[in-house]
């Protein structure tokens, strides 16, 4: 089924009206579609040079509105939602971290907020933390930053070396993509982290 719904995905890349199915794909995949948009970012960009800062932004854009319809499926519909997180192994995780948060204790909110971010730019499940971060009443205005904020810088160093190197990161992105998105999106949290406490 998987290999169906990547096969049709990528197909879409070279439609007319590819930008259209690339919006819907990156809103989709933020709440329940489980392939991800940059199979579609990568061959677009290589199709359409000039246009890569738009397929950035519209995959950006869409995937953060996406994010808040996860986000609200989270918040509205919790006793269902949590079935789809106990399809995952972490009923108990989350439950524990809403307790948290409501009690405001051991700083679950940062944690959260860099669990969000690692989720928006690493391949890891990101309709997971959406639905999630509603279901534990995180920061809807922090959450939504963050989905644009982690989506974009992910997206656009996609579109980017798609843009520079074409078929050849395409190659490197399929291989070792998510471990080279996870070395990065660490690091990036590393540094924050020392930034905030050089300057607490």
């Amino acid at each position: 089924m998987l290999k169906v719904l990547y096969k049709k995905s990528l197909k879409l890349a070279g439609h007319k009206n590819s930008k259209f199915f690339l919006a819907i794909i990156s809103f989709a995949e933020s709440s329940f579609f489980p392939i991800p948009p940059d199979i579609m970012i990568v061959p677009m960009v290589i199709a359409k040079k000039n246009d890569y800062l738009k397929i950035f932004l519209t995959a950006t854009f869409f995937s953060a509105l996406g994010g808040l319809f996860g986000y609200f499926i989270g918040s509205l519909f919790t006793d269902k939602a949590i079935i789809l997180i106990e399809l995952y192994g972490y009923e108990e995780q989350v439950l524990e971290l809403k307790n948290q948060l409501s009690s405001n204790k051991g700083g679950a909110s940062s944690v959260w907020l860099g669990t969000l971010f690692l989720a928006g730019f690493t391949p890891l499940p990101f309709k997971l933390f959406t639905i999630t971060s509603g279901i534990i009443n995180f920061n809807i205005f922090v959450f939504f930053f963050i989905c644009l904020f982690a989506r974009g810088l992910r997206f656009f160093i996609v579109a980017y070396f798609s843009l520079k190197f074409g078929k050849a990161f395409s190659t490197i992105l399929e291989r070792k993509g998510a471990m080279w998105f996870s070395i990065i999106g660490i690091v990036i949290i590393i540094i924050v982290s020392i930034i905030y406490l050089i300057f607490k």
